[in-house]
């Protein structure tokens, strides 16, 4: 069995929707103002920004946790972007279908706030 990064998503109502219209294997397409795909690499910053950023902007948030291979993810390195735990990758929106190809299991949900 291939190795697997466990990846975690903060969510809003909208992006999950989506998410269970794929049957819970895929993400969506990014927006044409969203060149970026943003999994985090943790369970606390996730859910940091569920509740500050998803609740506030959206009503609800969601922590959603999703398994990669490791040999897709060892392309992109992880980024600090505040604290020491605000860790993310950086998946360019050209890159989502590959990254999607690449999933282990399911997309599920194991938050949820607001």
């Amino acid at each position: 069995m291939e190795d697997v990064v466990v990846m975690y998503r903060p969510t809003n109502e909208a992006e999950l929707a989506l998410v269970k219209a794929n049957a819970y294997k895929q993400w969506p397409p990014r927006l044409p103002e969203q060149p970026i795909f943003y999994p985090v690499t943790n369970e606390k910053y996730a859910i940091e920004i569920a509740e500050r950023w998803n609740v506030r902007d959206f009503g609800k948030g969601y922590v959603t946790r999703f398994a990669v291979k490791k040999s897709f993810m060892d392309n992109y390195a992880i980024q600090q972007v505040g604290d020491r735990y605000h860790t993310e990758w950086w998946i360019p929106a050209e890159d989502l279908a590959a990254l999607n190809a690449h999933i282990v299991g399911e997309i599920e949900v194991v938050r949820e706030f607001g």
